[in-house]
Protein backbone atom coordinates (compact mmCIF):
# COMPACT_ATOMS: atom_id res chain seq x y z
CA UNK A 1 0.00 0.00 0.00
CA UNK A 2 2.89 2.54 -0.81
CA UNK A 3 1.94 6.17 -0.69
CA UNK A 4 -1.19 5.39 1.39
CA UNK A 5 -1.46 6.62 5.04
CA UNK A 6 0.03 4.22 7.69
CA UNK A 7 -2.51 1.97 9.22
CA UNK A 8 -2.85 1.32 12.65
CA UNK A 9 -4.75 -0.73 15.05
CA UNK A 10 -5.64 0.63 18.10
CA UNK A 11 -8.56 0.85 20.90
CA UNK A 12 -11.71 2.58 20.04
CA UNK A 13 -12.86 5.70 21.82
CA UNK A 14 -15.85 7.37 21.73
CA UNK A 15 -15.41 9.64 19.11
CA UNK A 16 -15.03 6.36 16.71
CA UNK A 17 -18.61 5.62 17.50
CA UNK A 18 -19.91 7.72 14.45
CA UNK A 19 -17.21 6.08 11.99
CA UNK A 20 -17.85 2.55 13.44
CA UNK A 21 -21.97 3.04 12.59
CA UNK A 22 -20.57 4.21 9.09
CA UNK A 23 -18.18 1.37 8.69
CA UNK A 24 -20.35 -1.10 9.51
CA UNK A 25 -23.31 -0.18 7.44
CA UNK A 26 -20.91 -0.01 4.59
CA UNK A 27 -19.29 -3.79 5.85
CA UNK A 28 -22.61 -5.48 6.33
CA UNK A 29 -25.26 -3.33 4.12
CA UNK A 30 -28.21 -5.29 4.02
CA UNK A 31 -28.03 -5.85 7.71
CA UNK A 32 -25.84 -3.35 9.49
CA UNK A 33 -26.41 -3.42 13.31
CA UNK A 34 -28.65 0.02 14.52
CA UNK A 35 -27.06 2.94 16.04
CA UNK A 36 -27.63 2.53 19.44
CA UNK A 37 -26.62 -1.45 19.75
CA UNK A 38 -23.04 0.15 18.63
CA UNK A 39 -23.50 2.74 21.00
CA UNK A 40 -24.21 0.24 23.83
CA UNK A 41 -21.59 -2.06 23.06
CA UNK A 42 -18.72 0.69 23.04
CA UNK A 43 -20.32 1.78 26.36
CA UNK A 44 -20.40 -1.45 28.19
CA UNK A 45 -17.49 -3.18 26.61
CA UNK A 46 -14.77 -0.22 25.61
CA UNK A 47 -11.79 -2.83 26.22
CA UNK A 48 -12.47 -5.17 23.51
CA UNK A 49 -13.13 -2.64 20.39
CA UNK A 50 -10.60 -2.34 18.50
CA UNK A 51 -10.37 0.01 15.09
CA UNK A 52 -7.62 -0.04 12.20
CA UNK A 53 -7.07 3.89 11.64
CA UNK A 54 -5.72 5.09 8.43
CA UNK A 55 -5.12 8.56 9.63
CA UNK A 56 -8.34 9.76 8.48
CA UNK A 57 -11.13 7.49 8.81
CA UNK A 58 -11.46 3.72 10.34
CA UNK A 59 -11.37 1.27 7.91
CA UNK A 60 -12.04 -1.64 9.89
CA UNK A 61 -13.39 -2.98 13.17
CA UNK A 62 -13.90 -5.79 16.00
CA UNK A 63 -15.66 -6.41 18.75
CA UNK A 64 -15.74 -8.74 20.92
CA UNK A 65 -17.50 -9.14 24.34
CA UNK A 66 -15.15 -9.35 28.06
CA UNK A 67 -14.70 -12.88 29.29
CA UNK A 68 -17.40 -14.74 30.96
CA UNK A 69 -16.10 -17.91 32.64
CA UNK A 70 -13.36 -17.36 30.61
CA UNK A 71 -15.10 -17.74 27.36
CA UNK A 72 -15.74 -14.62 24.98
CA UNK A 73 -17.50 -14.18 21.88
CA UNK A 74 -16.03 -11.94 18.59
CA UNK A 75 -19.73 -10.38 18.38
CA UNK A 76 -17.98 -8.30 14.95
CA UNK A 77 -15.43 -8.17 12.36
CA UNK A 78 -15.97 -5.44 9.65
CA UNK A 79 -13.45 -4.10 6.88
CA UNK A 80 -14.52 -1.58 4.57
CA UNK A 81 -14.87 -2.99 0.95
CA UNK A 82 -11.91 -1.38 -0.91
CA UNK A 83 -9.66 -2.80 1.39
CA UNK A 84 -10.93 -6.36 2.09
CA UNK A 85 -7.83 -9.22 0.56
CA UNK A 86 -4.74 -7.47 2.45
CA UNK A 87 -5.56 -8.75 5.63
CA UNK A 88 -6.61 -6.35 7.71
CA UNK A 89 -9.30 -8.78 9.53
CA UNK A 90 -6.32 -11.03 10.39
CA UNK A 91 -4.44 -8.60 11.67
CA UNK A 92 -7.98 -7.13 13.93
CA UNK A 93 -7.87 -10.58 15.00
CA UNK A 94 -4.90 -11.25 15.96
CA UNK A 95 -5.17 -8.38 17.87
CA UNK A 96 -8.35 -9.15 19.78
CA UNK A 97 -7.47 -12.33 20.24
CA UNK A 98 -4.41 -11.68 22.11
CA UNK A 99 -6.08 -9.18 24.22
CA UNK A 100 -8.32 -11.84 25.36
CA UNK A 101 -5.48 -14.47 25.99
CA UNK A 102 -4.44 -11.80 28.47
CA UNK A 103 -7.92 -11.20 29.97
CA UNK A 104 -7.86 -14.98 30.85
CA UNK A 105 -10.00 -15.94 28.01
CA UNK A 106 -9.64 -19.99 26.97
CA UNK A 107 -12.37 -20.27 24.54
CA UNK A 108 -13.61 -17.91 22.03
CA UNK A 109 -16.40 -17.79 19.68
CA UNK A 110 -18.29 -16.58 16.83
CA UNK A 111 -21.01 -16.65 14.32
CA UNK A 112 -20.50 -16.48 10.24
CA UNK A 113 -22.59 -16.76 7.61
CA UNK A 114 -22.04 -20.37 6.04
CA UNK A 115 -21.61 -18.65 2.64
CA UNK A 116 -18.75 -16.68 3.75
CA UNK A 117 -16.44 -18.76 2.73
CA UNK A 118 -13.51 -16.02 2.88
CA UNK A 119 -14.58 -15.31 6.25
CA UNK A 120 -14.78 -19.29 7.19
CA UNK A 121 -10.71 -19.69 5.34
CA UNK A 122 -9.69 -17.13 7.82
CA UNK A 123 -11.03 -18.27 11.18
CA UNK A 124 -10.56 -21.64 10.23
CA UNK A 125 -6.49 -20.62 9.46
CA UNK A 126 -6.24 -19.01 13.07
CA UNK A 127 -7.61 -22.30 14.61
CA UNK A 128 -11.50 -21.68 15.05
CA UNK A 129 -13.61 -24.88 14.44
CA UNK A 130 -17.18 -25.26 13.10
CA UNK A 131 -19.05 -26.22 15.87
CA UNK A 132 -20.46 -29.97 15.36
CA UNK A 133 -23.99 -30.44 13.37
CA UNK A 134 -22.67 -27.60 11.19
CA UNK A 135 -24.75 -24.61 10.47
CA UNK A 136 -27.66 -23.63 12.63
CA UNK A 137 -30.77 -22.89 10.81
CA UNK A 138 -32.68 -19.55 11.22
CA UNK A 139 -30.45 -18.72 14.56
CA UNK A 140 -30.57 -15.07 13.38
CA UNK A 141 -33.98 -15.06 12.60
CA UNK A 142 -35.75 -16.94 9.18
CA UNK A 143 -33.36 -17.22 6.80
CA UNK A 144 -30.66 -16.07 8.83
CA UNK A 145 -28.24 -18.64 9.24
CA UNK A 146 -24.78 -19.11 10.87
CA UNK A 147 -22.35 -21.64 11.18
CA UNK A 148 -21.03 -21.11 15.38
CA UNK A 149 -17.06 -21.73 15.45
CA UNK A 150 -15.04 -22.28 18.42
CA UNK A 151 -11.09 -21.44 18.93
CA UNK A 152 -9.93 -23.17 22.30
CA UNK A 153 -6.96 -20.93 23.39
Amino acid sequence: MSGERRLRIRPAGEEDLGPIVRLDAEAFPADPYPYFVLRQFLACFPDFVFVVDDGADLVGYVLSTPPNAAHSWILSLGITPGLRGQGLGRQLMTRILSHLRGEGVHAVSLSVEPGNDTAVALYRSLGFLPDPGGPRADYFGPGAHRLLMTLTM
